[in-house]
């Protein structure tokens, strides 16, 4: 067996990756923490934490 470097694998569906929406997080919450998002009649709550990791609660 032949070892494979990182640098030689090739990202599996990075052109799906790049024709998905992209959504400016700071844009969304309008440079505070924390937008709504709807969805079929449910709202949810996203947040921006301190350590800037996303949380996506209903």
């Amino acid at each position: 067996m032949t070892a494979t470097r990182p640098a030689d694998f090739t990202r599996p569906g990075t052109s799906i990756l790049a024709r998905m929406p992209q959504h400016d997080a700071n844009q969304l919450t309008q440079g505070g923490n924390q937008a709504l998002i709807v969805l079929d009649e449910q709202v949810y709550q996203l947040r921006i934490t301190r350590a800037g990791k996303l949380i996506l609660t209903k």
